[in-house]
């Protein structure tokens, strides 16, 4: 690897996506997830990991993408927020991981353009580059600021026992 930002790089609705290494607790395989009741449309559901309850969000409703089809290539990535003075673990339903692996250039640029554009660009911690494809890297914890998480929490017991 080069000296740039070590990230999990993954597709969610034909684009490129990352978060960094230090952020993924580990990439599962899609597994049956228990569906919650009066859920908001980005909550998939709970799963249980080593006997903890997980929930799983939808990263293309998250981002406002349109749903797709889980295929064999579908993954959930289980990462870590800040939330409330500490930790809490989710999964992040993903089109395809690809790879871990290092930006082509260590500085991520923020999209300049973006008040011109009238679109917050809050979710995303900065634009990089991987063999020369703009890989957007989401900021987790502001992603999950816009998104109300008490809702997902809802049920949800022994979060800190995986933290």
């Amino acid at each position: 690897m080069n000296n740039g930002v070590d990230v999990v790089t993954f597709n969610a609705d034909r684009s490129l996506y990352a978060v960094p290494v230090g952020r993924v607790q580990e990439i599962l395989d899609l597994r049956p997830v228990a569906a919650m009741p009066n859920a908001p449309a980005h909550l998939v559901g709970i799963i249980d990991l080593r006997g903890a309850n997980i929930p799983v969000v939808d990263l293309r409703c998250l981002l406002g993408r349109p749903p797709g089809e889980d295929t064999a290539q579908s993954r959930i990535l289980v990462v870590w927020l800040a939330y409330g003075g500490g930790r809490i673990i989710i999964g992040i339903k993903t089109d395809r991981v690809i790879e871990v692996t290092a930006l082509d250039q260590p500085d991520l640029r923020p999209l300049e353009e973006a008040d011109l554009l009238r679109w917050s660009g809050s979710a995303i911690a900065g634009i990089g580059r991987r063999k020369g494809e703009v890989v957007s890297v989401l900021d987790l914890d502001r992603l999950f600021d816009r998104v109300e998480l008490a809702a997902a929490m809802a049920g949800v017991d022994d979060l800190d026992a995986v933290a």
